[in-house]
């Protein structure tokens, strides 16, 4: 049986690639797939839409690498989830999140690390383990990364690089 620590963050099936175009949308999508297989609870939808209003996610990169996409970290707490899980979305669609730093300034978000945890010990635990793969990663690496197109190349970079 897996321990918390080395329990994987990534599961091949939960790497999505998604055309929908809103912040919505999105989560909608993801929240239904996530909750037909159990990972979240019946509220978790609400709670993380509201969450991402008061406290938004939306992370730029560009100050890491001008070639970076904006990512976001959605996330809600742990007690609307089930397990310990980073969920990656690729979105096919930049979609407007606002920034996490200076959250009156808008952001097109090409990506997002959706956290699932249901330890309140480690949510920023997790939260840090995902800012160090954006910024120990090599970034000829990283973008290359964030050009993948197919959800097991996705989720084999992230499997493999991920520390």
């Amino acid at each position: 049986m897996e321990t918390k620590e080395n329990q994987k963050l990534f599961v091949k099936e939960n790497v999505f690639i998604s055309n929908e175009t809103s912040q919505e949308e999105v989560f909608q999508e993801v929240a239904q797939s996530l909750l037909k297989k159990d990972l979240v609870k019946n509220d978790f939808l609400k709670n993380l839409l509201l969450r991402e209003k008061s406290y938004p996610t939306g992370i730029d990169l560009t100050v890491v690498d001008p070639g970076f996409p904006n990512v976001a970290i959605p996330h809600t707490e742990g007690e609307f989830v089930n397990t310990r899980q980073v969920i990656p979305v690729k979105l096919q669609n930049p979609i407007r999140f606002f920034n996490m730093i200076d959250p009156e300034k808008e952001l097109q978000v090409s990506f997002l690390f959706m956290i699932l945890n249901n330890d309140p010990e480690g949510q920023a635990n997790v939260l840090a383990q995902i800012m160090n793969f954006l910024t120990t990663t090599p970034k000829n690496e990283l973008k290359s990364f964030f050009k993948l197109q197919n959800s097991e190349q996705i989720f084999n970079f992230l499997d493999n690089n991920f520390k």
